[in-house]
């Protein structure tokens, strides 16, 4: 499916979101986390469900990097997720799903993979 078939929510303006944090929305009914990281603020939408603890809490964990990988700690298990891809890195079977994100007029938008 291409960037255009997908179907795009607007979950809030780019500004809203500050650099290096998560901010939380509701798309479709599902609980999504969306980041802006470092200084060029590149945007990254996971689900907001932390599969572990089944909390919606990983918008507020801390983002960082592992190597290569761009990732964010659950606040609760402390269990590290990709943010290009959704996997959890210490336990696959508690992997995310990774969504569509991006800019358009100053508005934050996402799609749902």
């Amino acid at each position: 499916m291409t960037t255009d078939t997908l179907q795009w929510t607007a979950v809030c303006a780019a500004g809203d979101i500050l650099p290096d944090t998560g901010v939380c929305a509701l798309v479709e009914g599902v609980h999504v986390a969306i980041f802006s990281v470092g200084r060029e603020q590149a945007l990254y939408a996971i689900d907001n469900v932390d599969p572990k603890a089944g909390a919606s809490v990983l918008s507020r964990g801390l983002v960082g990097s592992l190597g290569d990988r761009i990732v964010v700690a659950s606040p609760l298990y402390k269990n590290h997720f990709d943010l290009r891809s959704g996997e959890c890195l210490e336990a696959p079977e508690y992997s995310v799903r990774a969504h569509a994100v991006r800019v358009q007029e100053g508005r934050v938008l996402v799609a749902l993979a």
